[in-house]
């Protein structure tokens, strides 16, 4: 299993090869955002002590989560994956909770009621869709909902933000 996992990765990071370090993006508030939040590479503060006992998988997106909100550094973040330790550390004035309502930055399975959501989110919100290739009609409905802006679709999870002032774009991210 271990090994078709790691297979399957590489396939994956192969077939987007041409999406690395931000190729095509004109943007540079979206070329930032992606070179040193979504693909930095150098160590965290809090890496030490975060997800030891966590596959791979899990402490990538952790740590990826973690430099979101460390990123943002949101009032309340919406967290329906169980990623609340990474969460928590990004910032320590956050509260996590399970609740949509008047949401800053939320984390989510691909199948969650995106409609509903997104009449909790405002120009400032960023929302996470974890496991979007597992629904990617799903996914494409929600790059195409008229309130998104910018989505990120990083294969494991899709990053979306809803600036109205924003051209809309889809960018596809080698992650």
């Amino acid at each position: 299993m271990l090994t078709m996992n790691r297979l399957l990765q590489a396939c994956v990071w192969l077939s987007r090869i041409g999406h690395c370090r931000g190729f095509g993006i004109q943007s540079p508030t979206d070329y930032r955002f992606e070179r040193y939040v979504i693909n930095e590479s150098w160590p965290y503060y809090a890496y030490q002590e975060l997800g030891q006992n966590d596959d791979r998988m899990r402490r990538k997106l952790g740590r990826l989560y973690f430099r979101l909100v460390n990123e943002r550094q949101p009032a309340t973040i919406v967290d329906w994956l169980g990623y609340r330790d990474y969460l928590e550390a990004g910032s320590r004035k956050a509260v996590v909770v399970d609740e949509a309502s008047d949401v800053d930055m939320a984390f989510v399975p691909i199948k969650t009621d995106y409609h509903r959501l997104f009449q909790e989110c405002n120009e400032q919100s960023l929302v996470v869709f974890q496991d979007i290739y597992r629904h990617p009609d799903y996914w494409h409905c929600i790059e195409h909902d008229p309130r998104v802006s910018v989505t990120f679709d990083l294969f494991y999870c899709g990053i979306v933000t809803f600036d109205p002032k924003r051209e809309k774009h889809n960018y596809k991210i080698n992650f």
